[in-house]
């Protein structure tokens, strides 16, 4: 018997912990996306000049590499509680009665991710912060924060078969607000590759893509999800949809009015850090914002498990 398995043979979660399970592994996730850009923010990048150790001979931060040793390190430690966090969501969920699968599955997932975002940012330092693996680390980390919204969404859901809620073009425009969502977030490693925080205090490379040019396509992309998330906020409106999904789509219209309005006051004002920090937290908001206004436009019920035939059914069913 695995540990996993001997574990949900002695405790049965809530459904109320098992979704907190869940969402403290989406919380982490932001926290360590924010804290990954105030790495790079704070020029700390290679403040472990070396991985998985700190330095060649040590494997945590010395005096001699001062405070951006610190950060770096600081923040290779708090994957450690990333990790805690997906594995307790693990945990709730093997243990679940019935044990809910697909929804274990989900929770494997999250850890296969942190696993190999964590080799993906060890080459980001080998090489130097490259800007191109420094933007694969920051995408795989919003591939992670995907996994991990869905799985706090179907954690407070059911297994039965998925049912619309809204109609099928409704929900087509949903699923395409998300497609866009994400070349706009793909499209802002762009941006940042080739601006001028590079991550670290010496000369980085940056991408070969003309600043200016790719910010105001990064934006261009902006004002396409944005035009999505008012026809979205309409248009349920429309079709009288549930109050909970008109929510979700006032929610993503805020955050989307919010980063829209720090991303051009730092492009206009020079790319200060604080607000570059700013936006990346965004970032991660408007993600999980377009996400759950996506799901919600489905719902899977509880399926009810068949009562056992008791003595005498056959009696009374013949009768």
């Amino acid at each position: 018997m695995t540990p996993l398995a001997s574990i949900a043979r002695r405790w049965t979660p809530s459904p109320q912990t098992v979704r907190r399970a869940a969402l403290s592994a989406v919380v982490m996730t932001v926290v360590i996306i924010v804290t990954g850009g105030a790495v790079r923010l704070t020029g700390s990048g290679l403040g472990c000049d070396t991985w998985p150790k700190c330095t060649d001979d040590s494997l945590f931060a010395t005096p001699e590499q001062g405070i951006h040793g610190a950060i770096e390190f600081g923040n290779r430690l708090l994957t450690y509680v990333l990790s805690a966090a997906v594995g307790w969501s693990i945990i709730a969920t093997r243990s679940t009665k019935p044990w809910r699968r697909g929804l274990t599955r989900l929770g494997w997932l999250q850890f296969w991710i942190v696993a190999s975002n964590a080799v993906l940012g060890g080459i980001a330092v080998w090489t130097g912060l490259n800007p191109w693996t420094v933007a694969g680390h920051f995408i795989a980390a919003n591939a992670l924060l995907t996994v991990t919204v869905i799985t706090w969404v179907r954690a407070g859901e059911g297994d039965g078969p998925p049912r619309p809620r809204v109609p099928g073009p409704v929900r087509r425009l949903g699923w395409a607000l998300v497609a866009a969502s994400a070349v706009l977030i793909v499209a802002g490693t762009g941006v940042t590759g080739s601006g001028e925080h590079a991550g670290d205090s010496s000369d980085v490379p940056r991408m070969p893509f003309d600043y200016t040019t790719v910010a105001q396509v990064h934006a261009l992309f902006a004002w396409a999800v944005g035009a999505g998330a008012i026809a979205m906020f309409v248009v349920l409106r429309v079709v009288d949809a549930p109050d909970d999904i008109r929510r979700r789509a006032r929610d993503l219209l805020l955050v989307l009015v919010l980063q829209g309005g720090i991303g051009y006051v730092q492009y206009f004002t020079g790319v200060p850090e604080i607000l570059v920090g700013a936006h990346m937290l965004g970032s991660a908001l408007m993600w999980i914002a377009v996400l759950r206004l996506a799901l919600s436009l489905r719902e899977r019920p509880v399926v009810q498990a068949p009562v056992p035939a008791q003595p005498g059914d056959t009696a009374l069913t013949a009768a």
